[in-house]
């Protein structure tokens, strides 16, 4: 065998390794996909009422953000278990580890709920930084900008309080059919949502059909009502195929109590807690990245929006393969197959930056007219929306190695290393960085986002040795 084709044997899968990764990743892009697209339309939807309902519920979504990523964080360890328990066919060991996703997710609402609820102003007014500077006019223009964009952002998160617990209770469902290899059911359950949303926004932001133009409070309401759809529908279809096909057996008496061995809920306590403390402070480390950028001015909050936005519809790509990764390492490790756990690992990496390299062209590409579908922002924050877009790009296959390496030692049940690699990394590195270079240099917020991002190559050294030692192989479900 020449050494070309003992490195394409290493590094490339064949068509079988590809069928069953693109089978994992396909209804998960075009779930998120359309999620992100709905998304894109609801932002602009809602920009084109004006800038300060685009800025209130985008810093909303920023609060929300660390919700949504609690809930994850919080049923990952649940769902590293379900996937090894599912390599080893242990159906009861499955209905454990959905359990604790249950238990976790209603934690974490109530917990959220409260939190949100008592403090939002104050919470959204940490985002909203008008600009001091400029003549009297510009500064009472900016001063009354901001107050419209906190008033927006309370009305839209008032609404959206109530989508929080059906959002955790999907992704208790979801998360354990896929690791099932169930990819589809959610992705149908999905679109059938994100449909709702779309047109739910049209009539109730804009008040057709003879309801009433509800701005944000109206965005909110079909949010909260497509989640509710989405949840209605993954959890009567399992239970129908339960019911007529013997699927998803793990659902079997899965209400009847809530009980868990203990030293099974012991073990993936430990587990999810490094998890659900990763995601948590990895989220308000972004979020807090984003009030960094958010003291240059509104202009600067809109550009980011936009970005955010826009980037998100693209990266669907990338973010997949966490999935794949997550689930074929995570099978492998079950079945004791310590060989085949790595080579998935070190072939899905590749083609991650595969993905990466060709998402990075197109958004090269697009970054230049993309922006200028939001008719109502301003120009200065639509050139700057399409430079962050640029720098975005750029960073994409970096940040790609990262994504799947942090997948893959969850897969193998090293949570706490997890948890040191992704949010400890982001608040020793890119959130002090972010905080210096805004607040003590006139360095342009182009170049600070762009020095920021690619800080994340650090995170990929790191990464590669902790792959290259195997500190992640291990079976923790036998």
């Amino acid at each position: 065998m020449s050494a070309l084709e003992k490195i394409r044997k290493k590094y490339i899968g064949d068509k079988a390794f590809y069928r069953v990764v693109l089978a994992l990743i396909v209804p998960v892009i075009i779930q998120n996909t359309i999620s992100n697209f709905v998304n894109l339309l609801d932002n602009l939807m809602v920009g084109s009422v004006g800038e300060a309902q685009m800025n209130g519920v985008a810093i909303s979504n920023t609060l929300l953000f660390v919700f949504n990523l609690a809930i994850f964080g919080g049923m990952s360890g649940a769902t590293i278990f379900g996937a090894q328990f599912f390599g080893a066919k242990d159906e009861d060991g499955m209905r454990f580890s959905f359990r604790f996703s249950l238990l976790v997710g209603a934690f974490v609402t109530v917990l959220g709920v409260s939190v949100i609820g008592i403090f939002r102003r104050e919470l959204l007014s940490l985002w909203i930084n008008p600009v001091t500077e400029g003549t009297p006019e510009e500064i009472l223009a900016e001063a009354l900008k901001a107050e419209q964009t906190l008033e927006n952002g309370l009305k839209y998160l008032g609404v959206m309080l109530w989508g929080l617990a059906p959002f955790a209770l999907t992704n208790a469902f979801a998360g354990m059919l896929r690791v099932s290899g169930e990819t589809r059911l959610p992705m149908t359950a999905s679109i059938a949502s994100v449909g709702t949303n779309l047109c739910l926004n049209y009539i109730l932001i804009f008040g057709h059909l003879g309801f009433p133009a509800l701005g944000v409070q109206g965005a909110a309401i079909a949010t909260v009502i497509a989640r509710y759809v989405e949840l209605a529908i993954i959890v009567s279809v399992s239970y129908w195929r339960l019911k007529k096909r013997g699927s998803y057996g793990f659902l079997r008496g899965a209400f009847k109590h809530f009980t868990i061995p203990s030293a099974l809920f012991r073990n993936i306590f430990v587990k999810s807690l490094p998890l659900l403390l990763n995601e948590l402070l990895w989220s308000v480390g972004i979020s807090t990245l984003t009030r960094q950028y958010s003291l240059r001015g509104l202009t600067v909050v809109n550009a980011n929006t936009i970005t955010n936005t826009l980037t998100n519809l693209f990266n669907v790509f990338f973010i997949s393969m966490g999935t794949a990764s997550g689930v074929l390492v995570g099978r492998a490790l079950g079945a004791n197959d310590a060989e085949g756990a790595r080579d998935n690992a070190r072939k899905i990496i590749v083609f991650e930056e595969f993905v990466c390299l060709c998402t990075c062209t197109v958004l090269l590409i697009t970054a230049g007219f993309l922006p200028m579908l939001y008719t109502k922002s301003s120009l200065e924050a639509k050139q700057l929306a399409t430079r962050l877009i640029r720098v975005s790009g750029l960073v994409l296959p970096i940040q790609g190695f990262a994504h799947c390496t942090y997948f893959t030692l969850r897969a193998g049940g090293k949570t706490f290393i997890s948890f040191l690699f992704d949010s400890v990394y982001t608040w020793l590195i890119p959130v002090p960085l972010a905080y210096l270079l805004v607040r003590f240099t006139p360095m342009g917020i182009v170049a600070i986002y762009g020095i920021v991002n690619a800080m994340e190559i650090i995170k990929d050294a790191i990464g590669y040795v902790l792959l290259k030692k195997g500190v992640w192989i291990q079976n923790i479900v036998t």
